[in-house]
């Protein structure tokens, strides 16, 4: 049996490994997914002050500062039983938008851009945002770092900082807008909306009008009909920052409809003694191994599945989109069929870029921004809280227990690509089964391919694995220190 390992895979955030086991014949006998790093964030926060949190964990990586900022500001919220101003929930809803534009933003051009821009049988040394440029032309290049800089300026101006924001506090907001800092988000915002339809332009240009990638994202090698997860409005509509969480079957019927503070009646977590990484899974229903289908615990929290668990979305250009999306993908528009293809979370991520944009150009222009009351100082007794925003890579979670006087004593968190790891697993399986057959080449463009399952997720491993099953993945190279040549590799678990 020969093994074809996958390492590092390439354009997402941490490290990650994919082995694949092929018989002789050249029929694949087995696949694995990876993750051979440690954060253990968790740990780190016991013995803090609560509302040291949403300053702390932000510096788990610098891709999702933004939403552990805001999940841990509202899990503080709910550990002092407060309830924020109306003026500090709109200045956390925008800036928390602005985040969500640029972060889809750099996904769509510079890491999964690539497959479709440059194809995905392009030379490993062309798939990159280099390539991306090159095809699209440079004017391009220099709106996608526009819209990314326009985006961490409103972060600057609400958040306090570019990046790992500081003004989310237990009660609200620690600064407001001034009339002047508000004409200039109103520019950007603005701004994002025309560079929002612009990136509609690049899809239907390079990827729907492209009838091999249509077949492609549809294909049965990329598809999985698993639950999805996501936070919902009162009308059911996709919302970053507040909700309740919604779990919807494959079959499009509810499993559920629950609070944050319930989270633990609805989620567990298993453990393979291979990886970093947890599989979380519905509790209600129980783990069953890497399978879908409606009997299986497996969940996906994703853009699609967002657009999946929701009734539409509540501004105007992101809806015309949402029904473009189903109709193209179900012929039904009004989104009640299920799209179980993963690569069309590329697109689902588009319609969610739009809504941004708009939610930034909309909030802008809310006078109540500037106002004064944007603080509820907390009184009660500190005790146990739980926030849930929609991280970009998945519904984020973070639980806190505190003593009495709100020093944290035990801390859970619950991120995006966690609750994406099974339906990785699955889907770089399916991927390699129906892509690495006997008597097939497998070359550079298979490999990628076979990436290509995993990145749709836009995986993020820097604040995601927090599991030490004490079966350490290990290697050890020996090299000699004379001529650099390796002499000896020992493996243990990977």
């Amino acid at each position: 049996m020969k093994s074809i390992t996958i390492d590092p895979i390439t354009r997402l955030e941490g490290h990650g490994k994919i082995h694949l086991f092929v018989k002789e014949d050249g029929e694949l006998a087995n696949c694995y997914f990876q993750v051979p790093e440690l954060r253990g964030f968790e740990k780190f926060c016991q013995g803090r002050p609560v509302e040291e949190m949403a300053r702390i964990t932000t510096r788990i990586c610098g891709v999702c500062p933004d939403a552990h900022h805001m999940a841990a500001a509202k899990a503080a919220d709910a550990v002092y039983g407060v309830k924020i101003p109306s003026a500090a929930y709109k200045l956390r809803s925008l800036v928390y938008n602005a985040f969500f534009a640029g972060d889809h933003t750099t996904h769509f051009y510079a890491l999964g851009g690539p497959d479709f821009v440059c194809g995905p049988d392009a030379p490993p040394g062309e798939r990159n945002i280099l390539g991306v440029i090159a095809k699209v032309g440079l004017d391009a290049g220099k709106q996608v770092i526009a819209q990314r800089a326009a985006g961490q300026r409103v972060i600057e101006i609400i958040g306090g900082k570019k990046v790992h924001p500081v003004t989310a506090l237990p009660g609200g907001m620690s600064k407001r807008v001034s009339k002047d800092e508000q004409a200039e988000i109103q520019k950007l915002g603005d701004q994002m909306v025309e560079f929002a339809k612009f990136t509609v332009k690049v899809l239907n240009d390079v990827v729907l009008a492209n009838p091999a990638y249509v077949e492609l994202i549809l294909s049965d090698s990329y598809a999985h009909k698993t639950y999805n997860m996501g936070l919902v409005d009162e009308q059911n509509k996709v919302n970053f920052y507040d909700g309740k969480v919604r779990v919807v079957g494959p079959d499009g019927k509810e499993h559920a409809k629950y609070e944050p503070k319930d989270y633990l009646q609805f989620v567990a977590e298993h453990v393979e003694p291979y990886s970093y990484l947890k599989y979380p899974y519905l509790k209600q229903i129980g783990w069953k191994g890497f399978v879908d289908g409606v009997d299986s615990g497996v969940y996906k929290a994703s853009p699609l599945s967002r657009l999946n668990v929701s009734d539409g979305m509540a501004t105007p250009l992101a809806q015309a989109e949402y029904e473009r999306f189903y109709a193209t993908l179900t012929h039904d528009k009004s989104g009640k069929t299920m799209v179980h293809a993963t690569l069309a979370t590329h697109w689902a991520r588009v319609v969610e870029l739009i809504y941004a944009a708009e939610m930034v150009q909309k909030l802008s222009r809310d006078d109540e921004i500037t106002s004064d009351k944007i603080m509820e100082i907390p009184t009660a007794t500190p005790s146990e809280g739980v926030g849930i925003v929609e991280a970009p890579r998945g519904t984020l979670t973070h639980h806190y227990r505190t003593d009495s006087k709100g020093i944290v004593v035990e801390a859970n968190l619950i991120v995006g690509t966690t609750n994406n790891n099974a339906a990785i697993t699955m889907s770089i399986k399916r991927a390699a089964e129906g892509l690495i057959k006997r008597g097939t080449e497998i070359t550079q463009g298979t490999l990628n391919r076979i990436e290509m399952a995993f990145r749709a997720y836009d995986p993020c491993f820097g604040c995601a694995t927090h599991s030490l099953p004490g079966e350490m993945p290990l290697e050890v190279i020996v090299h000699d220190a004379d001529t650099g040549e390796v002499v000896q590799i020992a493996r243990r678990q990977c």
